[in-house]
């Protein structure tokens, strides 16, 4: 691929326990970008402060108030030809048209990375990452069962149409 036509928006996107974060981290270092995780960012700005339980509502309008945040600083970012990795869970497709049509308005071009790895593979990282509570471990609690069923149940997989509409491309970590 020509420089020219090299991306420098990367959305990283998997359901819960597809190694993100890690894919992520890579990536960032491959391009000699800079890397925006959501949960890092929640983790230093408000988890400390959240309620207990945590309260849905509370927790997204956070998330939501991140987000655009990451997306200002990494359009400045790119805007000086530095690529940008944006870690942001992004299971949603609405959520990742909104980064699409973002970079496209910025006249940034764009990846999209989706890493497609199996339930019970993801299941199993999930459970030895609450264990460790070391390495991507950001959340002030573990990621349950419930929690993870409940984003499997709402995650969507990048269908072949966005994936060529976003330069697409699919890895299956190990």
């Amino acid at each position: 691929m020509p420089e020219s036509q090299i991306p420098l928006i990367h959305l990283v996107c998997g359901s819960t326990g597809a190694g993100k974060t890690t894919y992520a981290i890579a990536l960032a270092e491959k391009l000699k970008g800079v890397r925006f995780s959501i949960d890092e960012w929640m983790a230093s700005l408000f988890w400390m402060d959240s309620p207990r339980p945590i309260e849905p509502a509370w927790a997204m309008a956070r998330v939501e108030r991140c987000m655009d945040r990451i997306w200002d600083t990494a359009r400045e970012v790119s805007s000086r030809g530095v690529p940008c990795v944006l870690d942001l869970g992004l299971g949603q497709r609405v959520h990742r048209e909104k980064f699409a049509l973002l970079a496209k308005d910025s006249g940034l071009s764009l990846q999209l990375h989706y890493l497609d790895v199996p339930e019970a593979e993801r299941w199993r990282r999930v459970q030895a990452r609450n264990d460790a509570k070391a390495g991507t471990y950001q959340l002030p609690f573990d990621v349950t069962r419930e929690m993870f069923d409940f984003v499997e149940g709402i995650f969507e997989p990048p269908d072949a149409t966005e994936m060529a509409d976003c330069n697409g491309i699919a890895i299956s970590p190990q």
